[in-house]
């Protein structure tokens, strides 16, 4: 039969097998994610953008949207919930290139517009002059 001290040893191995791989699992256990600050920042600098685009007056819903998307962010690191925090920033940071691309959107359709005014007018002076050779 087993002697105890072979018993002993056995277990002690055993331990010193098991010590690291319990080691690692309490520490990633422990550890709580980073600060997404890259998301955070990435955030900002949109809705600053779309703020520089003129978001506010041709996409106001979708900049409101960022802004209190980012804001939840913050508070959700201070809650130290990570995760949500960088999800937050995340959705932040697409509502903000949204509005950004919307404001350009719609800018685009002025300048648009304005184009074929001013070519309907061309046309206009142009049969009006040939209509006064004539």
């Amino acid at each position: 039969m087993y002697s105890p001290i072979k018993i002993a040893s056995f277990n002690r191995r055993r331990f010193r097998m098991a010590l690291p791989a319990l080691l690692l699992f309490t520490a990633a256990a422990i550890a709580a994610p980073p600060i997404p600050a890259t998301n955070l920042q990435a955030a900002q600098q949109a809705i600053a953008n779309a703020e520089r685009v003129d978001a506010a007056t041709h996409a106001g819903v979708e900049l409101g949207e960022a802004r209190g998307k980012l804001s939840a962010a913050q508070h959700a690191v201070e809650e130290k919930k990570m995760v949500v925090a960088q999800q937050y920033a995340d959705e932040a940071r697409a509502e903000a290139e949204l509005a950004a691309a919307k404001s350009g959107a719609v800018k685009a359709m002025a300048a648009n517009e304005d184009i074929k005014r001013g070519t309907a007018t061309l046309m206009d002076e142009m049969q009006r002059k040939s209509g006064d050779s004539r």
